[in-house]
């Protein structure tokens, strides 16, 4: 994904052989429950953007063009009847029907886990879960917007579901375009751009077949498409993402940098031996000499939790592990502190996001390593770095491996005193979701609900920022949301910033800024594809067509955020005061954590 530095072009910042050879040797692979959550949550979000949009065209955009010439297409594919193209449109609609789909996805998906040698699992998941998500969508949608059909003559027996959208189109648009997908990217021959050309204009060819038949107004083909090109893009971001994580050894080699940035001097590296890294479960690390103490949040640690953390550390040797529990005044600082004046060699930290940043800022430059056990709701540090999500498999995982140095972040502003965070800060729409979401939601549904406070905070309204990044020339820029961090993913798997590494001695900026639906639709597009498409220079707030860009994504050490207006912000999940300036900057290595060895895909 493009990088944009001031002073430099953007760069795409994996392109480093060195730095991809390091991903690929501690990357922890993604687990089944991660990318489960990222459909989850991705599938809620395209859910309400397209009820909203249905509740929108049928209400208070109903008399508001196009929908007010919409009768008059409906009119027009009326008269444009006659009994060949009324053949011909009924193939149309038939490749659509839910039976046709239904067989056509069966027979593809066996037909791709029964290639010779060859078997293509991922591929499979990806045509059956891209088809049923828009299924789920659609009937979700039917259930909560009701417009009528069209006021013409229908050819076909109306279904007692709603005009919006077509399933018809959706489901076509998920089974055709996904099957011309893995042509494209399977296949190989002169042959497959024409099939998969063909198969691109399948859904198109329904959809137009839908209107001709007086099924459907124009917008609900339009739903149809994009319901169906959403499920398509949730779900191969989610199954053909790669691993983003990963720390190299606290003993580790200069890892080169990408073209464009600054080497970052991590120290001598230790090789990995193919057996290291294939290692089995009842392999043991040996258990680091010493105390260890266990600092646990207590509103999320029961006794009974407490008792299998501790069985788990006895079974790796340590035997009188000491427990102390954080409290409302102070989240875990003091505890670690303590832990490192009373000889503490390991410090295992058991609770959320603000436990982990609490006891990690405490621990910052000691180089006692830090076991991260997550037990809160969004976890992020732990989701980055590849850790099992259940507490005493997190726990075992991390006594299995090594220790690895990763960087921390420093932020400070006005009206809250300066402290390191480990995964994101934040200010706008980013620090107002956080503010919303209730304790109470967030110990009955879990992450989902930042998903239901992210929904009732797509108001916040824009702001005016200037933005300085490592002393070059200040940039004026407006946002509904700036995000720093020193990982890339959120809850449910759904990657924000997609280079941003814990280890690379940088930290990533994402500045959104969608301007209507389509400026909306565009931010969620470039954040589906990872934030690939090229982005323009630091200089420039607007794309080639003159529309101003939704997402801009920037790397940096030390960054400055003045906003015109004071400011929700964030640092690690925990709202802080409102305030007009962020500054953010990077301590390399300063961080030592356990993690597990990299097994065998």
């Amino acid at each position: 994904m493009p990088i944009a530095v001031p002073g430099r072009p953007a760069e795409l910042s994996g392109a480093s052989t060195a730095t991809e050879r390091s991903s690929r040797a501690f990357a922890l692979p993604r687990g089944l429950g991660g990318t489960a959550g990222r459909i989850a949550a991705l599938t809620v979000c395209q859910a309400a953007l397209m009820v909203g949009f249905g509740r929108l065209i049928t209400g208070p955009a109903k008399h508001v063009w196009p929908m007010t010439v919409e009768d008059h297409v409906d009119e027009g594919f009326e008269h444009l009847r006659t009994h060949a193209l009324t053949d011909v449109s009924y193939i149309g609609s038939e490749a659509g029907n839910t039976l046709t789909v239904i067989v056509i996805t069966l027979l593809a998906c066996v037909g791709l886990v029964l290639i010779p040698r060859l078997p293509m699992w991922r591929q499979a998941s990806f045509l059956a879960v891209a088809v049923s998500l828009q299924a789920l969508v659609f009937l979700v949608i039917t259930l909560l917007v009701d417009r009528q059909r069209p006021h013409v003559h229908r050819l076909d027996a109306s279904p007692p579901t709603s005009s919006y959208t077509s399933g018809h189109t959706g489901a076509a648009t998920a089974l055709y375009a996904g099957l011309a997908w893995l042509v494209l990217s399977k296949v190989r021959g002169p042959w497959r751009r024409i099939v998969a050309g063909i198969l691109f204009l399948l859904p198109l060819f329904v959809a137009m077949s839908r209107l001709y038949r007086g099924m459907h107004h124009p917008t609900d083909v339009l739903g149809g498409l994009a319901n169906g090109g959403l499920s398509l893009a949730i779900t191969g971001s989610a199954l053909f993402a790669r691993p983003l994580v990963t720390a190299p050894p606290a003993d580790g080699t200069a890892v080169e940098a990408a073209p464009g940035t600054d080497a970052v001097d991590s120290g001598p590296r230790e090789a990995v031996s193919a057996d290291d890294a294939a290692a089995g479960d009842s392999e043991r690390v040996p258990a680091l000499p010493g105390p260890v103490t266990v600092v646990v949040n207590p509103t999320v640690t029961g006794e009974r939790d407490r008792d299998a953390l501790r069985r788990v550390l006895e079974s790796h040797g340590h035997r009188t592990p000491t427990f102390v529990e954080t409290t409302a005044e102070d989240p875990g600082g003091g505890q670690a502190a303590a832990a490192l004046r009373d000889g503490a060699r390991l410090v295992v930290a058991c609770g959320g996001d603000g436990t982990v940043r609490a006891v990690a800022e405490a621990l910052a430059g000691s180089g006692v390593p830090l076991v991260v056990v997550p037990s809160g709701t969004g976890n992020l540090l732990a989701r980055n770095l590849g850790l099992p999500l259940a507490p005493t498999d997190a726990l075992d995982a991390a006594l299995r491996g090594t220790p690895h140095r990763l960087d921390l972040a420093r932020a400070e502003g006005d009206d809250f005193e300066r402290t390191h965070f480990a995964a994101m800060a934040g200010a706008g729409l980013d620090a107002a979701i956080m503010e919303r979401t209730a304790d109470g939601a967030k110990s009955v549904i879990g992450w989902p609900a930042y998903v239901v406070a992210a929904l009732t905070s797509l108001n916040t309204p824009p702001m005016a920022l200037t933005l300085r990044l490592d002393g070059a020339p200040a940039l004026r820029r407006e946002a509904r949301m700036v995000l720093v961090g020193n990982v890339g993913t959120v809850q449910g798997g759904t990657t924000l910033l997609p280079a941003a590494r814990p280890d690379d001695g940088r930290l990533d900026l994402m500045i959104l800024d969608p301007r209507g639906p389509g400026g909306w639709a565009r931010a969620l597009t470039a954040v589906l594809r990872g934030g690939r498409r090229k982005q323009p220079a630091p200089a420039h707030v607007t794309d080639a067509e003159g529309r101003s860009v939704p997402v801009e994504y920037f790397t940096f050490r030390e960054a400055e955020l003045t906003f015109d207006t004071p400011q929700s912000r964030e640092v690690d999940g925990d709202p802080v005061s409102r305030g007009t300036r962020l500054g953010v900057s990077v301590v390399p290595g300063a961080l030592t954590v356990l993690l597990p060895p990299r097994r065998a895909e």
